[in-house]
């Protein structure tokens, strides 16, 4: 059968196909056993014996039989802001690494810069560099014998509070924000607020920069150094795919004591904490690495992120956030929290605090599309990148 929608278009109403059919025909399931549960396959067999398994307290107690002394230890619901109920089953920290996974803040890292702004499809996104610096992290805490699921929620929230346009945007935010635009610290008191995580997990985020105090866990250390890790070598990668540098340029002292592939690099760092750690007990590298890891992040300063096309991308996105603040705080009710906040009552502080923490949550595209859909921002005042 044909439809006529006015005389531009003709479209034909779909016939389900043999795979939608079989598809469609899995909707419930299949009855297992005695037809009193659901399976998911019709010829599921796996069996296990599960009577014994251990609720939270069991496995806490089994944690801390595991755990290496000085590893963070899990407690009920855990050290909050706001009390809550433990969970049957998982620690407080497995539950902050899934409030994280699962938050606004943690999606929206997919369309923040890392380096490149709207990079090819293999590049980094914040939101992989999280995902790359969490497995460097759980690569040294699994066999140091620290808690595994802290360093997860601490790494995967770690830059949740990054503005569009990477460290621009700090800048671009810094004169609104009184003592300064903090990605780390705004991330554990703005962006993941409303997760009430525990005071150890936003510790870590808070002071995971070298800039900051240092963290108050071994977990919050380890992913200091997991961050600089995954960061100089992913970003090197990404710069090497995009002609921007070429392997004959990085330091020596990198080649021949880490490689000259990420794979090799990334073991290499990460061997050398652990090994650190075991022989002397503190969350550090040794010098001969050390020197290394040094030497590769002076390179991409000075090579990838202070390049003459990095810091004309830079002046533009500072440009742009600014102006997208002075709008917003103009012209509070387009912000959607403050629209349907009944109780908001403006004031100049309030309304420019509130633009500030609206527009360091945007998306890079979401940005520039207000940019140019509320400000007219021409189009070659917009930062660009390897897709456009």
């Amino acid at each position: 059968m044909l439809r006529r929608w006015g005389k531009m278009c003709l479209v034909s109403t779909p016939v389900p196909s043999e795979r939608n059919r079989r598809w469609a025909a899995t909707m419930e399931g299949f009855e297992g056993d005695g037809n009193a549960l659901t399976v998911a396959h019709e010829n599921s067999r796996a069996r296990v014996d599960a009577r014994g398994a251990m609720a939270r307290e069991r496995r806490e107690e089994q944690l801390d039989a595991q755990l290496a002394s000085g590893a963070t230890r899990a407690r009920g619901a855990g050290r909050r802001r706001r009390d809550e109920e433990p969970d049957a089953w998982r620690t407080c920290f497995e539950r902050d690494r899934d409030r994280v996974l699962h938050s606004n803040a943690f999606r929206r890292l997919a369309g923040k810069t890392q380096v490149f702004v709207f990079p090819e499809d293999h590049m980094r996104t914040r939101l992989t560099h999280a995902l790359e610096v969490a497995q460097v992290a759980s690569g040294i805490a699994r066999p140091l014998g620290l808690n595994v699921a802290l360093t997860e929620a601490i790494a995967l929230g770690h830059d949740c509070g990054h503005g569009p346009g990477g460290h621009a945007s700090e800048e671009a935010l810094d004169p609104y924000v009184e003592g300064g635009f903090d990605h780390a610290t705004w991330g554990a008191d703005v962006a993941l607020r409303e997760l009430n995580l525990c005071q150890e997990t936003l510790d870590g985020i808070r002071n995971h920069s070298w800039s900051r105090p240092a963290p108050a866990t071994p977990e919050g250390e380890v992913v200091s150094w997991a961050d600089r890790i995954a960061y100089v070598c992913h970003d090197f990668e990404d710069a090497l795919s995009a002609g921007v540098v070429d392997v004959d340029q990085l330091p020596m002292v990198v080649r021949e004591r880490c490689g000259e592939r990420r794979g090799q690099q990334l073991g290499s760092f990460i061997n050398a904490v652990i090994a650190t750690v075991r022989a002397e007990g503190v969350i550090g590298m040794d010098a001969r690495h050390a020197e290394a890891l040094a030497a590769f992040r002076g390179f991409n300063y000075e090579r990838i992120y202070l390049r003459g096309p990095s810091r004309e991308q830079a002046h533009k996105v500072v440009a742009m956030l600014r102006a997208l603040v002075e709008y917003y705080a103009q012209h509070p009710l387009l912000i959607p929290n403050v629209a349907a906040d009944e109780d908001f009552v403006a004031t100049d502080a309030r309304t420019l605090r509130a633009a500030v923490e609206y527009v360091a949550g945007m998306t890079d595209r979401f940005a520039c599309r207000a940019a140019t859909d509320l400000l007219e921002w021409p189009a070659d005042q917009l930062p660009s990148g390897i897709d456009r």
